[in-house]
């Protein structure tokens, strides 16, 4: 099976959202083995040094956790694609070995993670990056039935 790993920097609080998390999580177990990891966001940030420290930390972390696979890192400033698109790209990426995408805290992600991925966009706006979990699973589900296909509502 396919093999895709979100990493996601920060937690998840809110019912709603870890409710829609799940329904995500078990449609796409069809199509993909799926594994999600925290990473801890930094805390009481008050300078911007103290961020880009706490970015270098966070990237750090995930590049260890990413090494010997494509990452990919999903920020506003990457490449913008359409659902058809990200359905040809996890297909072929995931045919080569594992697919590892992360999201950053509020603040973002390190310049290092973003030189060392390739950085796609699904909008020119920002959402919160625990909105973001729900709104990257809803396009994998939707990859997987574009992959398979199967039809699911446009």
């Amino acid at each position: 099976m396919k093999k895709v790993t979100l990493i996601c920097v920060g937690s998840i609080k809110e019912k709603y959202l870890n409710d829609a998390i799940n329904e995500y999580k078990k449609r796409i177990q069809k199509f993909f083995d799926l594994n999600i990891l925290e990473i801890p966001e930094s805390k009481l940030l008050s300078s911007q040094k103290e961020i880009e420290k706490a970015l270098d930390e966070e990237g750090e972390r995930i590049l260890e956790k990413a090494r010997g696979k494509t990452l990919v890192s999903l920020c506003v400033e990457g490449k913008h694609v359409t659902s058809e698109e990200l359905s040809d790209f996890v297909d072929q990426k995931t045919d080569m070995g594992e697919l590892v995408f992360v999201i950053g805290s509020s603040f973002g992600l390190s310049k290092k993670v973003k030189q060392n991925s390739i950085n796609l966009s699904f909008s020119k706006l920002t959402f919160p990056h625990q909105l973001m979990r729900v709104i990257f699973l809803e396009q994998l589900y939707r990859a997987g039935t574009i992959i398979n296909n199967i039809t699911y509502h446009k």
